[in-house]
């Protein structure tokens, strides 16, 4: 994932979550992700993720389509995670994603789907260490990344 603000390689996991895995290919593919923001940010010591995956920067938009979580009780998202957003419902996964740089405390709900390098760790720390705007605050929390984020290209390498 070449952003804004330095290269982030993605690892997915197709074997853990498959359909998630090949929806993020597929739109990757289709350059759906090329230039989207990364609209929003947390920056909590037990919650730190950054979240893109919609084109409309609002945290509303999606592909037209949505699929199921592939969870189970033991799924957890620590630090290098990338997993899937949703809207809380069941069924509700789409094209939005968040990035871990900080274990986090969340229940599992969401999709791993992948992890990212180190190389782009340090790019997420840079984002991170300039903080958000507080936009998203109280509910769902956090807010616009100080440091903008724009996802430039998104290369699927086999």
């Amino acid at each position: 994932m070449s952003t804004s603000q330095g290269d982030v390689p993605l690892t997915l996991d197709r074997a853990t979550a498959p359909c998630a895995a090949a929806s993020f290919t597929y739109l990757a593919q289709q350059a759906f992700f090329d230039g989207s923001p990364c609209h929003r940010m947390v920056n909590g010591d037990a919650f730190g993720v950054l979240q893109c995956g919609d084109p409309s920067g609002t945290g509303q938009g999606g592909p037209t389509y949505k699929f199921a979580e592939e969870v189970t009780p033991e799924t957890t998202y620590p630090r290098g995670a990338i997993a899937m957003a949703n809207s809380g419902s069941p069924g509700s996964t789409g094209s939005q994603f968040f990035l871990v740089f900080t274990d986090s405390q969340l229940s599992p709900d969401y999709t791993v789907v992948g992890t990212v390098d180190e190389a782009g760790l340090a790019v997420l720390d840079q984002i991170a260490a300039a903080g958000n705007d507080g936009s998203f605050e109280p509910s769902p929390g956090g807010g616009a990344p100080n440091t903008p984020v724009t996802i430039e290209s998104m290369t699927v390498v086999s």
